[in-house]
């Protein structure tokens, strides 16, 4: 046996879950999903908190290392806006970039369209400077949605938000192009479900892209059905620079359920990263996810180690 194929290219810190209701310093029923960017030399986390209605907001969480000794901002920092039109039970699942362009970070997240039959999910996309004042621009792609971020770059003058509708019945991974953040178009399917694997049933993104010199680094969720519940697991893939066609995938997952505290939750059996950062001292990437939607937890790997697994895993 090749004990290449043994490797686990992903470590939990040793401390998870490094955030919990019981850390929170208000009433909260599970904090988990947080987004992740570098702010003033700091780890800033924007993490969905889940009160105890059952309804989501986004709280700021920062850290010096982004391991320990985190401070957790004493209410919301965003919550649903019912006048633009968000269902008032929630903002989920942030993913945030940084815009040289704008000179602004940009966060998207999942709002849900009020007064809308069964208010589905959408994307809602929030600009900010600071993380103290907000400027929201509205939902421009129609439900059902999920699962988006914009690249920290443009194409050719456009941007490009991936995200995750659901179109037939399938739920994979798309790409949206707009030459100023309010029309869409031009959309593709980026990265697809697989028949009968690991991410058969659905997938989406975890962290925004990240650029290295080998191409933008995609790690994402995929879900598959079993008999006793849908397990949420973790893949990865390479897209060249400019065209976004996949380099490589993993055909393996590479983080899944396996501790208690992924196992047993609000929702059993889940591992849903949406942020990630780069030490660049160390070529460490700290990726953020939350745990069963109760926690939130930390995995650790190499960059160039995936790098150079992924640029092997041409069959996908």
């Amino acid at each position: 046996m090749d004990n290449e194929n043994l490797q686990e290219y992903f470590k939990r810190y040793e401390g998870n879950p490094i955030l919990t209701p019981e850390n929170w310093p208000y009433n909260a029923g599970a904090v988990f999903n947080p987004g992740a960017i570098k702010f003033n030399d700091e780890i800033l986390l924007l993490v969905r908190v889940e009160d105890r209605q059952g309804y989501s907001h986004l709280t700021i969480a920062k850290s010096k290392d982004g391991k320990t000794n985190w401070h957790i901002n004493t209410g919301p920092a965003l919550t649903a806006e019912p006048e633009l039109g968000e269902a008032i039970f929630g903002l989920e699942d942030p993913r945030i970039v940084w815009l040289e362009d704008r000179q602004e970070y940009m966060i998207a997240c999942v709002s849900f369209f009020d007064k809308v039959a069964g208010e589905p999910p959408g994307i809602s996309l929030i600009a900010t400077k600071d993380f103290l004042n907000f400027q929201r621009l509205g939902r421009k792609l129609m439900p059902f949605n999920k699962d988006a971020s914009l690249f920290p770059k443009t194409f050719k003058g456009c941007y490009a938000l991936i995200n995750r509708p659901l179109v037939e019945g399938r739920a994979d991974i798309w790409v949206s192009f707009s030459k100023d953040l309010d029309f869409w178009g031009k959309d593709r399917v980026l990265i697809p479900t697989r028949h009968r694997a690991w991410d058969c049933s659905r997938v989406g993104l975890g962290p925004p892209p990240i650029e290295t010199p080998d191409g933008w680094l995609i790690i994402y969720h995929g879900a598959r059905g079993t008999a006793s519940g849908t397990i949420y697991r973790v893949g990865m893939a390479l897209l060249d620079l400019e065209t976004l066609e996949i380099i490589g995938r993993s055909s393996d997952w590479v983080l899944g359920p396996k501790e208690s505290y992924e196992r047993v939750g609000d929702t059993d059996d889940v591992i849903f990263p949406c942020g990630a950062v780069i030490d660049e001292k160390t070529d460490e990437l700290l990726v953020y996810y939350g745990a069963a939607d109760s926690v939130v937890a930390l995995a650790i790997a190499n960059l160039n180690d995936i790098l150079v697994y992924l640029k092997k895993c041409t069959e996908y």
